[in-house]
């Protein structure tokens, strides 16, 4: 496992490290208490020192099981998102009052004194022209109950102008099927020494490349229920490339880079961007935990496989992905 700095809060993170939206359970299967702590486990046993988690996964169980793993490994670093846990969510759920609230139940719910890093999770766009979202955070900053903030953002837009504050962070999309961050919004995040994290590494299984168009999912799973966004914004759901079209463009790339490993390269593949403090894959075990921290020990892509993906990207991804995200 290699290490990189995140940003401006100081800590020296694995430059994988791990997501918690699958903990304990495949998206929409029951939360497994004991699973979620072998996982934890094993991704400490593999190098990992940073947890990223939120306040609504399994109901807050996540951050319940990532709390009681940082208590007895201080030298793990975590972030937990707040703000998006409310069955109907809006603009309202990120006002000064409700941030506080979160606030107090993430600390009590991960039972720590301060939370590492605070990311506000998703707010619409209109709340980054509110400065009182951000002030309330430098207030619970100054009150010693969170160590640094930032944001989890859906659109390039929302992460530009989240560096008009004093944010420490910003969580966003980026896979070889999501390269728009990297244009622009990447040097300006080295230039304000804010961290990046990299979500959604393998565009929900789709870089895998183990998909096929006869591949199906849970009911319950947010890879069948939210094709189209009907749970929250359809750019999360494979990118928000259109399944089919995914499943041909993995393909492509398995073929042209003349691999039997997509997973291991895709993830390797956003490593190349020294921008990038980690990227966060999830895991509902402990054997996913292993495919996934062997990326940080793979060889640098050459210029002619970068050049492959922006290849296919250009070809069979960039309209429209590129122009909504």
């Amino acid at each position: 496992m290699k290490y990189r700095t995140f940003g401006n809060t100081g800590y020296t993170i694995s430059e994988v490290s791990l997501g918690t939206w699958q903990l304990g359970g495949k998206w929409g299967a029951p939360y497994d208490a004991a699973t979620a702590r072998e996982t934890l486990a094993e991704a400490y046993d593999q190098g990992v020192n940073f947890f990223d988690t939120a306040d609504g996964y399994q109901n807050g169980a996540s951050e319940r099981a990532v709390g009681e793993f940082v208590k007895a490994h201080p030298d793990v670093h975590f972030t937990t998102k707040i703000g998006r846990k409310e069955p109907e969510l809006s603009a309202e759920h990120f006002n000064p009052a409700h941030l506080r609230r979160y606030v107090d139940e993430s600390l009590a719910n991960m039972g720590v004194d301060a939370l590492d890093c605070v990311l506000l999770h998703c707010p619409p766009m209109a709340t980054y022209y509110q400065p009182e979202m951000f002030w309330t955070l430098d207030e619970l900053k100054k009150a010693g109950k969170i160590r640094h903030y930032g944001v989890s953002v859906e659109r390039v837009e929302e992460a530009i102008k989240a560096l008009d504050y004093d944010i420490s962070a910003v969580e966003i999309i980026f896979n070889m099927f999501r390269l728009r961050p990297a244009e622009l919004f990447f040097p300006l995040a080295k230039q304000r020494n804010v961290g990046i994290l990299a979500r959604v590494p393998l565009a929900s299984g789709l870089l895998t490349g183990k998909f096929t168009a006869a591949t199906t999912f849970a009911p319950t799973d947010q890879r069948s229920n939210n094709r189209h966004g009907e749970l929250f914004d359809k750019g999360e759901t494979f990118s928000g490339v259109d399944y089919l079209t995914g499943v041909n463009a993995a393909q492509e790339l398995t073929k042209r880079l003349d691999t039997s490993d997509l997973a291991g390269l895709a993830l390797r593949y956003i490593l190349m961007y020294d921008a990038v403090s980690a990227v966060i894959p999830g895991a509902s075990n402990p054997q996913q935990i292993v495919r996934n921290t062997r990326a940080s020990d793979l060889p640098p892509l050459t210029q002619g496989q970068m050049q492959i993906v922006q290849n296919v990207y250009d070809e069979q991804i960039k309209n429209p992905v590129h122009y909504l995200w």
